[in-house]
């Protein structure tokens, strides 16, 4: 991948703290571009910060609540007046709920809702809009046309299937995907690229942070544990994570499934829901 591409760009990266997010930073970083690295713990996006800056990267670390619509604005307009318009959105930050639907209370749903899909779209909404005043109000040259940007928004693998113990998340990340195409077509028009990419399993610390409704919190501290071993017995990195995100950006792809069982369910979505709707009422790994 050349990194004249990405070389000078401005990229914002959510949840940069940790997992895809600061695997994610760092890739981009290492090409050349700069990064505003944003999440709700600041300290981990110091962390991703100072990784970038050994490498001789520059990242620059915020903290910012997704979900949160005002502090959100707030950031945008920030990163506008003390940088520019970024190049590159990755509107990365989730998390995760784990239950049946009917033990998922209005509170869970809001916390889920509010950061993998208003953070979504916040973050599409707040910084799509920068990047298409800046190709309507620059001069078009037909031998070099106003670049617009690109977005990616992290869904997941989730987003293709059902699953009676995942209502909250397959529910959340469903939309994003959908939300993305939408975008797509959109934004086309101002050269601005959308793109939904849809892990598996990873290495993450989403199994470990996540919530599991309908549990004591002991029993919810054992299906942590248990859905952490889970999905580190996967062995799949961040770090792969990222080098397909960085791909798609430089290619324009519309929706990535990522690794086996992300391609899997990707494919039985198109050519045989049935059966996802049998896999469906089995446990899922992350309870």
């Amino acid at each position: 991948m050349p990194i004249s591409q990405f070389d000078g760009a401005l990229a914002v990266v959510t949840g940069a703290g940790s997992g895809f997010g600061r695997a994610t930073t760092l890739a981009l970083a290492e090409r050349g571009a700069q990064v505003v690295a944003a999440d709700i713990d600041l300290d981990s996006a110091e962390r991703t910060a100072v990784l970038a800056k050994s490498l001789g990267a520059d990242v620059v670390p915020y903290r910012v609540d997704v979900a949160d619509a005002t502090a959100m604005e707030a950031f945008a307009a920030e990163v506008r007046s003390a940088h520019r318009v970024p190049d590159i959105v990755v509107n990365n930050a989730g998390i995760a709920v784990a239950g049946p639907f009917l033990d998922t209370g209005l509170k869970d749903w809001e916390r889920i809702v509010g950061v993998n899909l208003w953070g979504v779209i916040h973050g599409s909404r707040l910084f799509g809009k920068q990047m298409a005043d800046r190709v309507a109000n620059l001069p078009n040259k037909p031998d070099k046309p106003n670049k617009g940007g690109h977005i990616v928004n992290i869904a997941s693998a989730a987003g293709f299937a059902p699953s009676r113990e995942l209502p909250a998340y397959c529910t959340t990340k469903a939309a994003v995907v959908m939300l993305s195409e939408c975008l797509r077509a959109e934004l086309a028009a101002s050269r601005i690229g959308v793109t939904a990419v849809c892990p598996g399993f990873a290495g993450t610390n989403i199994a470990k942070n996540a919530t599991y409704v309908g549990l004591s919190d002991e029993e919810q501290e054992r299906q942590r544990e248990r859905g952490d071993r889970a999905i580190k017995a996967r062995r799949y990195p961040p770090e792969k994570v990222a080098e397909r995100i960085v791909d798609a950006i430089a290619k324009n792809r519309p929706l990535v499934p990522i690794n086996f069982e992300g391609h899997l369910l990707h494919a039985l979505s198109r050519v045989s829901p049935a059966s996802l709707r049998l896999l469906a009422r089995i446990p899922a790994p992350l309870r």
